[in-house]
């Protein structure tokens, strides 16, 4: 099946028969609880938190916690070989406000991104749809992706990147929001007006959101270890 989204092929050899016999038998015996809670598909744009000119296409596949928390897979395309590259974790006001102050930084705010129109449900009723972004943008969520599409990067290299989400006007890439449209047959434009009467949060996007108005980036460094020793029961032997 051809792609609309042009992804490139993943490298490695074709998955053989015998492969497939044993997705399909544990398929059949095994439970698979986590992944069956999964109810809703999101479609969004990330920009990666250091820079907001690398931008991409996120498809989200969500399940609820409970009522104050959701968490989703993220996905490079809706179709059945889209990549694995992130997750996102999506919280009430209430659970963002009990956050440290350090740890705020890390979320962003959902506000903009549902107004706008470019936080949707595919395929969705707009009456269905409504009823969740009204809860959605009153709340924060906080991602990270392991593979750098924007880049062509052939399988996740690197370490975790924090990513981020609009806030305002001008910042999304033209071309992005354009092929979207085309593939996912969306009208960003009367998705906006339709959503002009929804309201954020009851206190107002806390200013320690979205990075606190400034670029985070993820970095990995060497340290000594604290204690380079192994545990007590590591050196025993049994026999």
């Amino acid at each position: 099946m051809s792609s609309n989204y042009g992804q490139p092929r993943v490298p490695g050899e074709p998955t053989d028969t015998a492969t497939s016999v044993v997705e399909t038998v544990t398929s059949t015996v095994q439970g698979f609880g986590p992944i069956n809670k999964i109810h809703q598909h999101l479609c969004a744009f990330h920009f990666y938190s250091h820079d907001m000119t690398r931008q991409v296409e996120a498809h989200h596949y969500c399940g609820h916690q409970n009522e104050e928390m959701r968490q989703c897979l993220i996905y490079d395309s809706p179709e059945k070989n889209a990549r694995l590259i992130g997750l996102e974790y999506v919280i009430s006001e209430n659970l963002f406000l009990t956050l440290p102050d350090e740890e705020k930084p890390l979320w962003h705010s959902h506000l903009y991104e549902v107004k706008s129109g470019y936080f949707f449900m595919p395929n969705v009723p707009s009456p269905i749809e409504h009823k969740d972004m009204e809860k959605v943008c009153k709340t924060y969520g906080k991602v990270f992706h392991f593979w750098q599409i924007d880049r062509g990067d052939e399988l996740p290299l690197g370490i975790p990147q924090l990513m981020m989400a609009l806030t305002r006007d001008g910042q999304v890439d033209d071309h992005l929001v354009q092929g979207c449209e085309e593939r996912m047959g969306i009208d960003f434009k009367k998705e906006r007006k339709s959503r002009e009467y929804m309201t954020g949060p009851t206190h107002g996007i806390h200013p320690l959101a979205n990075g606190g108005g400034k670029g985070l980036e993820t970095r990995l460094r060497e340290v000594e270890l604290k204690n380079d020793s192994p545990p007590p029961y590591a050196a025993r032997a049994f026999v």
